[in-house]
């Protein structure tokens, strides 16, 4: 277990998704794109995904925003918005089935360096998990 504070989150979780080698999953209340600053350490993240897509890695992402999801999918991010009257406020990313980063991080420049955040990244037992069939009925909604 590695306890991820402020700005410890892409310093732990880009190396993560740059080795992923089979799907990275994505739950996400909000997420930035920050392309006018291709060296912001968010863009970094983002591109890091973009990478993963490009060398065969299935990702997949569920957002709060429908706006968000219609501009992944451009990039090969099979997203998808809740389609649900409640807010998705969860934030969490699943790495080859086997790894999960879970906390407080939205996927955006605040929540790097100026919010007070908290996340965690935890190895997930084989097989079954309560947290893929979270991620599963989430995209399924």
């Amino acid at each position: 277990m590695q306890f991820l504070i402020g700005k410890d989150y892409p310093a732990k979780v880009i190396p993560l998704i740059e080795n992923a080698g089979m799907s990275i999953d994505i739950v996400m209340y909000d997420w930035r794109w920050y392309g006018n600053k291709p060296g912001h350490t968010m863009q970094q993240f983002n591109n890091a995904l973009v990478q993963a897509v490009r060398r065969g890695v299935r990702v997949r992402a569920v957002v709060n925003a429908r706006e968000h999801a219609k501009f992944l999918a451009t990039l090969g991010i099979k997203a998808r918005s809740l389609r649900d009257r409640r807010t998705l406020h969860s934030k969490l990313v699943i790495i080859d089935e086997k790894t999960l980063v879970i906390g407080s991080h939205n996927l955006t420049s605040n929540a790097f360096y100026r919010n007070l955040e908290s996340s965690v990244i935890l190895e997930l037992p084989a097989g079954g998990n309560r947290i893929a069939e979270y991620f599963e009925n989430l995209y399924n909604i």
